[in-house]
């Protein structure tokens, strides 16, 4: 199937690191990936940018071949919302539009909060005070079971998320059985990433408790030919995909996917 045959969006996941490096990234972008037409940015507390203000770093630094602006998306990590204090973040989520509200990257999350707040209590919050900003949800198919996750994202769009940002895949018949469980017309965003050493998939073992398929190999042409397959699979079904390049060069990842 052409990958140019139906309208869904596709964004690449851009690290925080500086202003400079926002701006550098969002403009080889630009240069390499027609179709790319959103940015989204995690929020991690080892940068001193935080995601809202990289994704108005990232509409400033570089337009689209059409000549409009990259749509944003900037992560919001509930373990940091203070449930007395006002929103650090609204203007500039008014200013993106939407926004991703994910738990924090801890493995044991509620061990690790920094307030008593989840994912849940922050969507319905955001939705009670920008009503006009759309809001996703996390899905995460490795850190328990599909029953439990789904019962977690039934509370997600309970309290108003409008759609899901998904953990990486590395298996489409993965994604296959997942895709048969999710509620039909909700917005799907099938996350795709590049894990190109040992030590990374050690790493997503024991943090994310991935359990890799046996055809997996960790080379950039199987990497690449990965992220091929789930922006098929996404388009196919009409819904989105993003890209996420983790310690690879974005051209060598990215060049010539889409």
């Amino acid at each position: 199937m052409s990958l140019t045959s139906t309208p869904s969006r596709i964004s690449v996941e851009l690290v925080p690191r500086s202003v400079e490096s926002v701006r550098a990234e969002t403009a080889q972008v630009a240069e390499l990936l027609a179709g790319v037409d959103t940015i989204n940015i995690p929020d991690l507390l080892k940068f001193e940018l935080r995601s809202w203000q990289a994704t108005d770093v990232a509409r400033e630094a570089a337009t689209r071949g059409d000549g409009t602006a990259y749509r944003t998306v900037p992560h919001l990590r509930a373990a940091d919302v203070d449930p007395e204090a006002p929103l650090p973040m609204a203007d500039a989520a008014r200013r993106a539009g939407e926004v991703l509200v994910v738990s924090g990257d801890d493995a044991d999350y509620f061990a690790s909060s920094t307030y008593p707040v989840d994912a849940v209590d922050v969507i319905r919050r955001i939705r009670a005070e920008l009503p006009e900003v759309t809001v996703y949800a996390g899905l995460d198919p490795y850190r328990q079971a599909m029953t439990a996750e789904m019962r977690y994202l039934d509370r997600k769009l309970a309290a108003g998320a409008s759609g899901i940002f998904t953990q990486p895949f590395f298996d489409t018949h993965l994604m296959s059985a997942w895709a048969s469980v999710l509620p039909a017309g909700m917005q799907v965003w099938w996350g795709a990433t590049s894990v190109t050493t040992t030590g990374a998939m050690g790493y997503w073992r024991r943090r994310n408790r991935v359990v890799f398929p046996s055809s997996f190999d960790a080379s950039m042409p199987w990497q690449r030919d990965l992220a091929r397959r789930i922006v098929d699979f996404a388009r196919e079904r009409g819904d989105n995909a993003y890209l996420m390049p983790v310690r690879a060069p974005l051209p060598d990842y990215l060049g010539g996917i889409l």
